[in-house]
């Protein structure tokens, strides 16, 4: 571009090529853009695009040249050694741009950013040295007079740093180079320098978003895949897993893959290949390679991690090249006839319970480079090259390395298998033990009933917590309700004093067991280690006494006590311990079960809130007594308590009836899945004995009379015909069982803390399940009517058991309304109706539902106090207040969405909910 140009000129001319690089739809396109409009602002003979390649070399992706004056170079590479790592570092820390004159000998350094503030250096500055010999006869060679070379530098969310520069800018990647080279002696004026950085910079952006595109499409290929191999999991009638492992090879460009069943104590374990397998030096398959010695100890040791990788996939064990890791030495031979040479090793467990293990093979790959000049790969470059000619470099039995997108999805996959494999094992239990069903249902529902029983030891706590905030109450209940559950002798608290000593502070006993209130350990006997394992939640527990290596102290302490065996549970209040929870048995020894621990543990929790909640009060008495002056103060301190007190028995009570109907859910579908999955083999065995007795009737027309008159008994031709309706009605029971079975499963999900991506419709219908029984007719009144219009929303990211129970408190509202008017209405409430709106605002990202009946509605007066805390328009004893509250809560602090009630006298009401996408 000339100097001459007018200012306004120039910045048309610069408008111009930043549109068209933005016009090009490729990053191809736009960087070939970027290069033949930058060489025409230029005025120079040619510019060409560098990006750099993971290994730090770099190829010359995009290139324009004038009439030839100078060599092609697209598509050539060049060794990582061409560009120093000081430069590097400064393309990076600064975005320095670089200014070769050879004529002169002279180059010119040009910061774009200040090394101490960061901010962009305007008006640009250029520092002028003396060339690098080497650096001169280098572009002597490629015929250039004078270059400029400027750095691409692009922000990306979570770009990992180049391992070629120690220096790397925040979340910044040096992503290549802009190189402007020109056969004759050319000088790059400052105002050039500040423009071509507003084009560079646009490039930069371009890139970025490119890149961005890449992953995004990357993603959505990985969750494609996924979803594919979940569907030949988990849709078919029986697990397929040979299906599902010749698609994951496929997936992972494989040529060959195992999954491996471990052993259970009712299975052997199972292998499933797919494409090429290690073989045996006679050549025969090995079979079961994952039982080899070496393998059994990684299973239980855990697998070697490889480097880089083992922070971030901590369960996948990637291996690049089989015969260069030292770990598997002794199983190469088993490769050495196979063209395997990569291997990816997914571990599968499930709750920390082994599982399997899934290992996809990968082959040795030839690679070509095409180098700008011959130059020896294996020696750091210290002469510059003579030639720039191409040069092909052929290298073979190289592999294909494991890179971030494959160890990902390896982790997906690896818990998809985990479930299938879980629900595999499951369907092997259940075909099993199918001729021990009345057996296992009588057990289950024993079960159900201590179940049961735990819930209301647990709802007695949380409401003598609700009722007092006596300590001595609280914990009193506890010791009382645990002791009549787990039937041991004594059950206590013990209340730690300091990091040695502490004393049993209350106790619930048996019949003939001594009292210990009151009673200390000795000095000695409680070690700081012991308290350091109770603070960390484990349990401790001793089954007989007599077995058990302890101190001499500590062992002459429990017998003193007549203690045969313990099961000691820690009270952690605000990360610290506070106590014990301790069942003892007195008379003898005793083996402890899951459940009477989980039991202990629950109501230890239970005590550490009740605790927690008298230690606030407590604090709140204090303050009280304190500073009488300042009442308002006092005010927000109980409000704050009492609310922290809401939240907490809410929390409780969901979690209960969340562990309640998970429990009974699990139960229902047990025997129900033997109904479902014996019905259509009993009704093709029902056909097949008419079948039978067709034949019977079409070969022996005349039976005997005795046969004759018993089929006019019992109507052979009406029960022929009948019996397939029959089971028609039995598969749509046990259909409509298994749904409501699912929806149970659903609404459990109450007590889940963690952020999911869900349906929304989804959990909108369980939570209409769950009320299905009152929409339904009942003498006198009609049934209430459900209409249903539901948008197409994307899944959201939420917390779906919380937003259930905001579904479930808003339907039996509406619902209680409609009941309201048809008992209070003289004439019968013809249509008494349930509206369920949801719609996608793509304007704004956010969601909508509304819940909406024609029930009496509210009073203006009083719908702005419909959200606060223990406010309810309800007679006493039908409502607390608390669930349009906590709905309010849950909606617009946990989900950043908002929750509005529109309602009129004598019309209606409408509960609109707002969230974010």
């Amino acid at each position: 571009m000339s100097s001459l140009q007018s200012e306004p000129a120039q910045k048309i001319n610069l408008y111009q090529i930043i549109t068209k690089i933005h016009q090009s739809l490729q990053l191809g396109d736009a960087l070939a853009t970027t290069a033949e409009q930058v060489r025409g602002f230029l005025g120079i003979d040619r510019v060409m695009i560098y990006r750099f390649r993971d290994d730090g070399s770099g190829e010359v992706i995009a290139e324009s040249i004038f009439a030839k004056r100078l060599p092609a170079l697209q598509g050539l590479c060049f060794p990582a050694d061409d560009i120093p790592q000081e430069a590097r570092q400064m393309f990076l820390a600064v975005r320095q741009r670089a200014i070769v004159n050879v004529a002169t000998g002279k180059t010119g350094l040009s910061p774009a950013d200040s090394a101490q503030t960061g901010e962009p250096i305007i008006p640009p500055q250029i520092h002028y040295r003396t060339v690098d010999p080497c650096h001169l006869a280098y572009l002597e060679a490629m015929g250039v007079k004078s270059s400029l070379v400027m750095p691409l530098v692009i922000d990306q969310l979570g770009a990992e740093t180049d391992r070629f520069c120690e220096i790397p800018r925040k979340s910044a990647q040096l992503w290549g180079l802009l190189v402007a080279h020109h056969s004759e002696p050319h000088e790059f004026l400052p105002e050039e320098l500040q423009q071509m950085q507003l084009i560079v910079d646009q490039v930069s952006v371009a890139i970025a978003q490119a890149t961005l595109l890449s992953q995004t499409r990357q993603r959505a290929l990985e969750e494609a895949t996924i979803n594919c191999i979940s569907n030949l999991l988990h849709q078919q009638p029986t697990i397929q897993f040979n299906q599902a492992l010749a698609a994951t090879v496929e997936a992972f460009e494989g040529i060959g893959g195992r999954l491996y069943l471990g052993a259970s104590e009712a299975q052997p374990s199972q292998i499933f290949t797919s494409g090429e397998q290690p073989v045996t030096s006679t050549g025969e398959v090995e079979a079961i390679l994952e039982e080899h010695p070496l393998w059994q100890r990684w299973i239980q040791d855990g697998f070697p991690k490889d480097g880089s990788n083992a922070t971030v996939f901590s369960s996948v064990w990637p291996v690049i090249n089989l015969y260069q890791e030292p770990a598997l030495r002794v199983l190469t031979p088993r490769f050495q006839q196979t063209p395997i040479r990569g291997l990816l090793v997914i571990p599968i467990y499930a709750r920390q319970q082994f599982l399997g293990i899934l290992t996809i093979f990968r082959p040795e790959i030839e690679t070509e480079t095409l180098w700008a000049g011959r130059f020896d790969p294996s020696t750091k470059q210290t002469l510059p090259r003579q030639s720039f000619a191409a040069w092909r470099e052929h290298q073979q039995g190289q592999t294909q390395p494991w890179i971030h997108p494959d160890l990902s999805l390896a982790e997906a996959l690896g818990r998809q298998f985990a479930m299938a494999i879980e629900q595999y094992k499951l369907y092997q239990e259940i075909a099993g033990f199918n001729s021990q069903l009345e057996q296992q249902v009588s057990d289950r529902t024993a079960q159900l009933e201590k179940s049961l029983q735990v819930t209301q030891a647990l709802n007695q706590v949380n409401q003598r917590i609700s009722q007092t905030l006596e300590l001595q109450t609280i914990l009193s209940t506890i010791v009382q309700e645990a002791q009549s559950l787990i039937h041991s002798d004594r059950v206590l608290v013990y209340r730690l004093l300091n990091d040695h000593e502490g004393e049993v502070m209350i106790e619930a006993l048996g019949p003939g067991i001594a009292a210990t209130v009151g009673i200390k350990t000795p000095e000695g006997c409680f070690p700081l280690t012991a308290k350091h394992s109770y603070r960390q939640g484990e349990i401790g527990m001793i089954e007989n006494l007599h077995t058990r290596t302890l101190s001499s102290c500590h062992r002459e302490f429990l017998q003193s006590l007549q203690i045969q065996a313990n099961l000691v549970v820690p009270i952690v209040v605000n990360d610290e311990l506070w106590g014990l929870l301790i069942a003892h048995q007195c008379y003898r020894s005793r083996i402890w079960t899951a459940e009477e621990i989980d039991l202990l543990q629950q109501l230890s929790s239970q005590a550490a809130i009740a605790i927690a909640q008298a230690e606030l009060y407590n604090q709140a008495r204090m303050m009280a007594t304190r500073e009488q002056a300042n009442a308002a103060q006092l005010t927000a301190t109980l409000a704050e308590l009492r609310y922290t007190q809401i939240q907490l028995i809410q929390s409780e009570k969901m979690s209960s009836l969340g562990q309640l109907v998970a429990g009974i859910a699990h139960e229902i579908n047990n025997p129900i899945t033997f109904i479902a999955g014996n019905l259509t083999p009993a009704e093709e065995y029902c056909q097949d004995l008419l079948q039978l007795v067709a034949l019977y009737d079409q070969h022996h027309p005349k039976p005997h009379p005795e046969i004759q008159d018993f089929a006019e008994k019992i109507e052979l031709g009406y029960l022929a015909q009948d019996v397939s309706k029959l089971f028609a009605s039995m598969k749509t029971g046990a259909q409509r069982i298994q749904q409501i079975v699912q929806s149970l499963r659903n609404f459990s999900r109450l007590d889940e803390a963690d952020l999911k991506i869900a349906d929304l419709h989804e959990g909108l219908d369980n939570a209409l399940l769950i009320v299905q029984h009152r929409l339904q007719a009942k003498p006198g009144t009609p049934g209430i009517q459900v209409s249903k219009a539901y948008g197409a929303l994307p899944h959201v990211e939420c917390y779906p058991g919380l937003l259930n129970q905001v579904f479930l408190h808003l339907l039996n509202n509406a619902i209680d309304a409609l009941e309201d008017v048809q008992r209070q209405s003289a004439a019968p409430f013809l249509l008494p109706t349930l509206k369920l709106r949801t719609k996608f605002d793509p304007q704004s990202q956010s969601v909508s539902l509304t819940i909406a009946d024609n029930g009496c509605g509210i009073d203006p007066e009083i719908q702005g106090r419909i959200f606060d805390p223990f406010f309810t328009t309800k007679p006493v004893g039908q409502g607390t207040g608390l669930g349009l509250s906590i709905s309010y809560q849950i909606i617009v602090q946990q989900h950043k969405g908002t929750l509005t009630c529109f309602s009129e006298v004598g019309q209606g009401t409408k509960f609109e909910i707002m969230l974010p996408v």
